[in-house]
């Protein structure tokens, strides 16, 4: 049994339920009350992802406060993946999302210099109220690059393991690209700079799921 080891960043503005998430995830818990991330919180997940392999995830949930950006370039480093988390109910959440994308994207990237694969997830699709529509969460999708998004309710464990799912595919299929980049570039690369184009796959609409 072989096992892989990936590092998945949870980035986004405060309350939006970053911490609940990864409670959710992880140990199948809620919690109503709020308790603010200092710096960044950790947890790990074994996930046994078929009979030959184990994925060990390990989930950096890291604080959304202004004062700890400075630190995020060090948060950042080495991971295979992000989630984007926002609140339906807050638009400026949403606004912001894009902003942490580009935070992530200039600080972080991965072996070959492609971006490293972005989950936008839309948190609190179980309230009522809303702020943000799946149109415009579409259009941000697509323009900024991310691989995919969907709403969530981390309160009523609304697709949460189909979220992470769907994840661990992109970082599988990359995890099998740069082995086979790594390979090349071992036997083929000569002295000069190397271009890579980097390709990103977004969700199509049977995949892209909704509340």
């Amino acid at each position: 049994m072989t096992e892989i080891l990936f590092k998945i960043i949870i980035i986004g503005d405060p309350t939006v339920g970053k911490t609940s998430f990864v409670q959710r995830y992880v140990n199948d818990s809620y919690r109503r009350d709020y308790k603010m991330t200092i710096g960044v919180d950790f947890a790990l997940k074994v996930v046994k992802w078929s009979d030959t392999q184990t994925i060990k995830l390990q989930i950096w949930d890291i604080a959304g406060q202004e004062r700890f950006t400075s630190m995020t370039r060090v948060y950042y480093k080495d991971a295979h993946a992000c989630i984007i988390m926002f609140d339906l109910t807050q638009k400026s959440t949403f606004q912001n999302a894009v902003k942490w994308k580009k935070d992530l994207d200039a600080k972080c990237s991965l072996p070959d210099g492609s971006t490293v694969p972005c989950l936008l997830l839309a948190n609190k699709c179980d309230l009522s109220h809303r702020e943000v529509e799946q149109n415009e969460i579409e259009d941000m999708c697509k323009e900024h690059d991310f691989v995919g998004w969907t709403e969530t309710s981390v309160k009523e464990g609304l697709m949460i393991e189909e979220s992470m799912r769907f994840l661990m595919e992109e970082m599988m299929a990359k995890h099998s690209e740069l082995d086979g980049f790594s390979e090349s570039m071992k036997q083929s690369v000569s002295p000069g700079t190397v271009h890579l184009k980097s390709q990103t796959v977004h969700m199509n609409e049977e995949s892209r799921c909704g509340c």
